[in-house]
């Protein structure tokens, strides 16, 4: 309730020349691509309007939380922010389809996916399901193990208290593979790792960088078992109360501001890597196939239960659709 006030006082302060005043919420740092994003978003909006839209951004989670900020989406109170899909699933339960792991066969076939057809299915589903509008996706973090031990084979997973989120599709993959998936308070992993609570976590180069946790669990298995997708959500309500012209830029910008976030956190994520090699993180490939006919059975399993088994395939076929268009 004062996170929702709040966002009121920002747009009672912020009246301008604008016809349309747009609030853009997100968690991300000044050197994060939610920022780069963000910023340009903004850009293209105001300069695809003609000064006629104003964007004005609030990093740094000043707006609350992820699920707060939906929250505030779906009430009128924010018109724009940057979601984890995994958060909001309690009001758009397809939005679970981004949890599964091993979802995409390669980067390019993650681009595809995010720019083309299915994306936009998806986008429309989770109108839908919870009123607010997906006018973009940002994301590109490659997800990998993080260990305490090394990671030779995936023999080495066995029984691994295995620090992951607590989705189904999640918990049931990680335990077709050995390991014991744990629920664990993300400020308390690095201590966690220390003392021997968890054996590892799931995660991507620049947070395990950032977060420091190669410094009590050097050994990081590259499964690429993911690649992050973040929902760039706009206002069901703000959407309805604007013209076709102001939604036709809205769409644009979002599009190509998405494909800029998208390149700048990969090539974040490619420089944080590095910067674990040369902090003395091990490195180990991992046998990505291999991974995958293990979870398979509980992968379909899980996609059939949650309703989600049409869209798990149609993005698994699309794989092979894009290698025999290359």
């Amino acid at each position: 309730m004062l996170v929702a006030s709040a966002t009121l006082a920002f747009a009672a302060g912020s009246a301008s020349a604008a016809d349309l005043t747009l609030r853009f919420g997100h968690l991300g740092a000044e050197d994060t691509a939610y920022q780069a994003g963000a910023l340009e978003f903004k850009r293209l909006a105001e300069e695809y309007s003609d000064g006629a839209i104003e964007v004005q951004i609030f990093p740094n989670g000043v707006l609350g939380g992820e699920s707060q900020m939906f929250e505030q989406q779906m009430a009128g109170a924010l018109d724009v922010s940057v979601i984890n899909p995994g958060n909001i699933t309690d009001f758009a339960p397809t939005a679970n389809i981004f949890t599964f792991p091993f979802l995409y066969k390669d980067e390019a076939h993650w681009q595809s996916v995010l720019s083309g057809e299915v994306g936009r299915d998806i986008a429309d589903i989770l109108k839908e399901e919870s009123s607010v509008q997906v006018i973009g996706y940002f994301g590109g973090g490659k997800r990998q193990v993080v260990s305490n031990r090394p990671l030779e084979s995936l023999e080495d997973l066995a029984d691994m208290k295995l620090r992951t989120n607590p989705t189904d599709p999640l918990i049931a993959s990680w335990s077709a593979l050995g390991t014991r998936p744990t629920n664990f308070a993300w400020k308390e992993i690095y201590t966690g790792l220390q003392l021997g609570s968890i054996d590892g976590l799931l995660n991507e180069a620049e947070w395990i960088h950032r977060m420091r946790f190669h410094e009590v669990a050097p050994h990081i298995g590259l499964s690429e078992h993911d690649i992050t997708v973040r929902l760039v959500t706009f206002s069901g309500a703000t959407w309805d109360r604007m013209t076709d012209e102001q939604r036709d830029v809205v769409l644009r910008a979002g599009a190509e501001a998405s494909a800029l976030a998208r390149e700048v956190q990969l090539r974040q994520d490619a420089e944080a890597m590095e910067l674990l090699k040369a902090e003395g993180a091990i490195l180990y490939k991992m046998d990505r196939e291999k991974m995958q006919e293990m979870v398979r059975p509980a992968v379909l399993d899980v996609a059939g239960r949650m309703g989600l088994a049409e869209l798990y395939d149609r993005i698994q076929a699309s794989a092979a659709d894009d290698a025999s268009g290359s």
